[in-house]
C-alpha cells in the first residue's frame, strides 16, 4: 500500500502561482508513475502532469508551458511538486495526487490516490 499526502492548494488570483506537493509513503518501491490529475465540477478527471521513475514527464495540453512537475526520491519517501504559474480561472479544480505501479496506460491513472486539494483561481 502507498499513502499519499497532498498540500499547497488554495485561492489565487488569475495570473498568480501556486505550488502543490505530494509525499508518498509505505510501499514506495511500487511507484513507477506519480503525478497529478484534476477534476472540475461537472467535468471528467483529467491528467495534469506525471513523472515516471525514469524522470520522463508528461503534461496535459491545457497546462503545458505553465506547470512544471518535479520528483524527489529518498530512502523512505517519494515526493512530487507541481509548480503552477500563470494560473487561469479554468484551472480551478480539485487536484489529486496519483501514484502507483505501471498502469494499463503509460501516464496512468495509477492505483493510489490522495484525498485531493482545492485550487481556486478567482479575482
Amino acid at each position: 500500500q502507498v499513502q499519499l499526502v497532498e498540500s499547497g492548494g488554495g485561492l489565487v488570483q488569475p495570473g498568480g502561482s501556486l505550488r502543490l506537493s505530494c509525499v508518498a509513503s509505505g510501499s514506495i518501491f511500487e511507484i513507477y508513475g506519480m503525478g497529478w490529475y484534476r477534476q472540475a465540477p461537472g467535468k471528467q478527471r483529467e491528467l495534469v502532469a506525471v513523472v515516471l521513475s525514469s524522470g520522463v514527464t508528461n503534461y496535459g495540453d491545457l497546462v503545458k508551458g505553465r506547470f512544471t512537475i518535479s520528483r524527489d526520491n529518498t530512502r523512505n519517501s517519494v515526493s512530487v511538486n507541481l509548480q503552477m504559474n500563470s494560473l487561469k480561472p479554468d484551472d480551478t479544480a480539485v487536484y489529486y495526487c496519483n501514484a502507483g505501479p505501471a498502469a494499463a496506460t503509460l501516464w496512468g491513472p495509477y492505483d493510489y490516490w490522495g484525498q485531493g486539494t482545492q485550487v481556486t483561481v478567482s479575482s
